[in-house]
């Protein structure tokens, strides 16, 4: 959406962008752009908050003031915490990620997968709905090609169709929606923060994904490198990169 302001001004049309990604808005440099630090899907932040929402409109607008660009600004509040936040607590009791060593992580990747799927299937049953299965793998399916990359193989079970930084990229994020459906499905509210820290710093899941980041990274292929350095780690979890 930010490239489409460019076509939007040459028609004398003002844009302003909300951008939830800052690299991404500073690479394509539009007229005008608020740049968030919340969540992808959330770009007023928090759900069900219509004064905070506002605010955050209001700060977007303001920048139509600004005739001469590019211009980047960022909104300098995190989202508020939910009404009914009642803290974190963890769904099932998982080994620490420190059990998985490098280059062993797939064993300790599907085990975790094994103990969350009773949970994530009464989160779809619940819903009636699953954000997973964007990659077109099963979930242990994915659990393994991104495992098995970060462990330093070259998967052989992708989909011929597409290039592996493609596949890889579903299956991550597949593995991140199952693992954050499977934890809102204990009682209780729990932020999203809380849900990114626990996946990020707390399961052997996201320790592949932060190896499979830095493997991606150092590779040749531009598509693997962009998959390494923007498209995994979210800016709220980036203290971890080399960790």
């Amino acid at each position: 959406m930010c490239a489409l302001a460019h076509y939007l001004e040459r028609e004398g049309i003002a844009t302003v962008a909300i951008a939830l990604v800052h690299e991404h808005a500073e690479g394509i440099g539009n007229p005008r752009t608020l740049s968030v630090p919340f969540e992808l899907g959330r770009p007023l932040g928090a759900p069900d908050n219509p004064e905070f929402q506002l605010r955050v409109l209001r700060a977007a607008l303001a920048l139509l003031d600004r005739p001469d660009g590019p211009v980047l600004e960022e909104f300098p509040d995190p989202a508020p915490e939910p009404a009914d936040y009642e803290g974190w607590a963890c769904p099932v009791s998982l080994p620490r990620p420190e059990a998985a060593p490098d280059g062993k992580h797939e064993r300790f990747v599907v085990d975790e997968v094994a103990r969350l799927r009773p949970w994530w299937d009464l989160a779809r049953e619940r819903r009636g709905r699953t954000t997973v299965g964007a990659s077109g793998y099963e979930i242990e399916d994915a659990a393994r090609l991104v495992s098995r990359y970060a462990d330093g193989a070259d998967p052989d079970d992708t989909d011929p169709a597409r290039k592996l930084s493609r596949s890889l990229k579903l299956a991550c994020d597949d593995l991140m929606a199952f693992y954050t459906e499977a934890a809102t499905a204990q009682p209780g509210a729990v932020a999203s923060q809380d849900l990114s820290d626990w996946f990020w710093g707390e399961t052997a899941a996201g320790k592949a994904l932060l190896a499979v980041r830095e493997r991606a990274a150092g590779e040749d292929d531009r598509g693997m490198q962009l998959l390494g350095s923007l498209l995994i780690l979210p800016r709220s979890q980036v203290h971890r990169a080399g960790a």
